[in-house]
């Protein structure tokens, strides 16, 4: 006697829902990301243009109130050097804490199933 075959049921409507929902929330969340990161990036820019612009404007009100000495390092020249160096260590740190954030979006936005 022949034995009889197993048949599949065909996947329900909503499973297949279930399915395009997921596809459609992982796209959602792959632009956002993109989204993210280019806000980042432009927060960056910004973030650096600013202080350029700061510290430009900065040095100009130092060259007016303290006028350039003979030789060797004047007292305008350290506080130049100290104001450059600010402007370095702040681009720095902007940068690392919009890494972090970068950092934690991307691991909030994985899937579960990924490690």
């Amino acid at each position: 006697m022949p034995e009889p075959k197993t048949r599949r049921r065909p996947p329900t409507k909503k499973k297949a829902t279930a399915r395009k929902a997921r596809a459609a929330d992982a796209t959602r969340a792959v632009e956002r990301t993109t989204e993210l990161s280019e806000d980042v990036f432009q927060e960056l820019e910004d973030g650096a243009q600013s202080a350029i612009e700061a510290v430009r404007k900065f040095l100009q009100t130092v060259d007016e109130a303290l006028p350039l000495h003979g030789e060797g390092p004047s007292r305008r020249e350290e506080i130049t050097d100290s104001a450059l160096q600010m402007a370095q260590r702040l681009v720095h740190t902007q940068a690392d804490f919009l890494r972090k954030v970068v950092d934690s979006a991307g691991r909030s936005l994985r899937s579960p199933d990924s490690k």
